[in-house]
């Protein structure tokens, strides 16, 4: 029967104090609410101030699960980098040990009269002040939480569960097995809190548990990680890796913890013998928790970035991999050697306009027959297009620190080129969107509409060789070409555009036809201007058509 009534007061005990816990943290949550919110507005790239901010949010709302959370939340609307994220993640691993420090004051003789502010705070809800009021909920889950504290240390008084634990620690001796345990304590609970505060009553009331104690805190550090990992799913790629990163990290730096403990053990426990006596036992659990933290978070604010490159191996976006597939020519160890580098610049400009010039076609060919089996097709090109324009770009800056003057003017070319094959891309795109605006309406244009566009098709795809030819070969006499070509597509728009008006008048065609008749015939025009641009650029690098046609 005495073996029951200590588990129950056990088991109580720790319902008690974990809801202590979280009575007091919502009463700070309402005090520091816009604090918190002013605190995450000054988010910026460095670590440390990152790694601070997860400390003082985490002190304030006693939990490194909610801070976690959080992060993950910013993380996934990509309001914090992945490097961000982490600081502000493992700020709250150190942020939470005061709660171990908050437990261990138990060990004191005063403690009993910290749970006299419970009382405090239950005045303090009859004040009509809602400020006052949530301040006494404070008050109310730090007395609470002691008394939950009691309650723990008075279930290990009693002599079977004393028994018990001595049993089961000798039993569970093996260091990394007492971590196993720490680890799914704390995973189930959901509270590195509610571990650490079992485990510094149950060293307070018997000095030989320190050792197991030591063990049974470093495998929480792992289960802590579990709330960043559940609030991780669904999210986007980054919070996914930046979960994974945590739980990795947390249980690299765990096992390491146990490795130095279990080769210094007997130093380590005669230090903490030395500094500390029976009654303050739990309190060197607690300061062991806060060195252990603060040492190891320290070191993993350098291992973020190869931990970083890691998780994008581990959890790979087969979206942001068919990207990387698409760059076929490019590679920073071309850099060194700049003529080699330049002529892999213009393969991969070739590849991006083939990738434009097929998205046209499907593009085009949706408008005239409103096929739209190529939706996706086209929406994953445009989304290749957008990535090589970036790579390209990037790679173009990183060139121009180590070239001679004339790739210099290369260069100057290929970033108005790159900029018009994307142009086109996107008016390609644009297609795509008027064609399944032209299917919900159940729109279609006429056989005479349809071969007046194919008339400018024609010129157009005729602009589209000349361009990559000149882009390959830099032909003037195909810039000649060109020139013609574009000031035929400017004269068909006009004439185009007042013939649909003709038969607008006339009532011969559908009013709601108009707009897309109109807007696809501007979108040619524009391909086309793009087009000769293109052919500008690579003649002369500044893209002035005047100047091109003097060299």
């Amino acid at each position: 029967m005495e073996t029951f009534a200590a588990i129950v007061e056990l088991l109580v005990g720790l319902v008690i104090f974990v809801t202590g816990m979280n009575l007091m943290s919502t009463g700070l949550k309402e005090n520091a609410g816009r604090g918190i919110k002013n605190l995450f507005k000054k988010i910026n790239n460095n670590k440390v101030v990152c790694l601070f901010l997860g400390i003082v949010v985490t002190a304030i709302i006693q939990s490194s699960g909610a801070t976690g959370v959080m992060a993950i939340g910013f993380i996934n609307a990509s309001v914090m980098s992945i490097t961000q994220g982490l600081s502000v993640i493992f700020g709250g691993f150190i942020g939470t040990t005061i709660t171990g420090v908050l437990v261990s004051l138990s060990t004191f003789s005063f403690a009993s009269f910290l749970m006299l502010s419970a009382f405090i705070g239950f005045v303090m809800t009859f004040f009509k002040n809602e400020r006052i009021k949530s301040i006494g909920k404070i008050f109310i889950g730090f007395g609470i939480l002691f008394f939950g504290v009691e309650a723990m240390n008075a279930a290990f008084s009693y002599e079977t569960i004393q028994n018990a634990t001595l049993k089961l620690v000798s039993n569970v001796s093996f260091p990394l097995l007492l971590l196993l345990i720490g680890a799914i304590f704390t995973a189930i609970t959901q509270s590195s809190s509610a571990t650490n505060g079992i485990v510094i009553v149950m060293v307070a009331s018997n000095a030989s548990l320190l050792r197991s104690g030591l063990y049974l805190v470093l495998g929480a550090t792992i289960g802590a990680t579990l709330p960043i990992l559940i609030a991780s799913m669904g999210s986007n790629i980054n919070a996914k890796r930046t979960a994974i990163i945590t739980v990795l990290l947390r249980t690299i730096m765990a096992l390491t913890g146990t490795l130095v403990l279990f080769i210094f053990e007997d130093q380590i426990i005669d230090l903490l013998h030395n500094m500390f006596n029976e009654k303050t036992y739990g309190f060197a659990i607690a300061l062991f928790t806060i060195i252990y933290n603060i040492i190891a978070v320290f070191i993993c604010l350098f291992l973020f970035k190869p931990f970083e490159k890691l998780s994008v191996r581990l959890i790979k976006d087969k979206g942001e991999e068919r990207k990387r597939v698409a760059i076929k020519y490019i590679d920073d160890r071309f850099l060194n050697t700049p003529s080699i580098a330049m002529m892999q610049v213009k393969k991969e400009i070739y590849n991006m306009f083939e990738l434009a010039h097929r998205n046209y076609k499907l593009g085009y060919s949706m408008m005239i027959y409103k096929d739209l089996d190529f939706k996706k097709e086209i929406d994953d090109r445009e989304e290749i297009i957008d990535y090589i324009n970036n790579e390209i770009t990037s790679y173009l800056i990183k060139t121009s620190n180590n070239v001679n003057a004339y790739d210099e003017k290369r260069i100057g070319g290929y970033f108005h080129v790159i900029n018009d094959i994307e142009r086109i891309g996107d008016h390609a795109k644009n297609f795509l969107d008027s064609a399944l605006k032209l299917r919900n309406n159940d729109l279609e244009f006429s056989d005479l509409a349809k071969n007046e566009f194919n008339k400018y098709n024609e010129l157009v795809e005729k602009m589209f060789e000349l361009s990559k030819n000149i882009f390959l070969n830099k032909e003037k006499d195909d810039l000649d070409k060109l020139h013609e070509l574009e000031q035929q597509t400017d004269d068909l728009k006009v004439s185009l555009s007042a013939a649909n008006f003709d038969r607008i008048r006339k009532h011969q065609c559908e009013m709601e036809l108009s707009p897309f008749y109109t807007t696809f015939i501007s979108e040619l025009e524009r391909i086309a201007d793009h087009l000769t641009n293109i052919g500008y650029s690579v003649v002369n690098p500044t893209g002035d058509e005047d100047i091109a046609f003097e060299l």
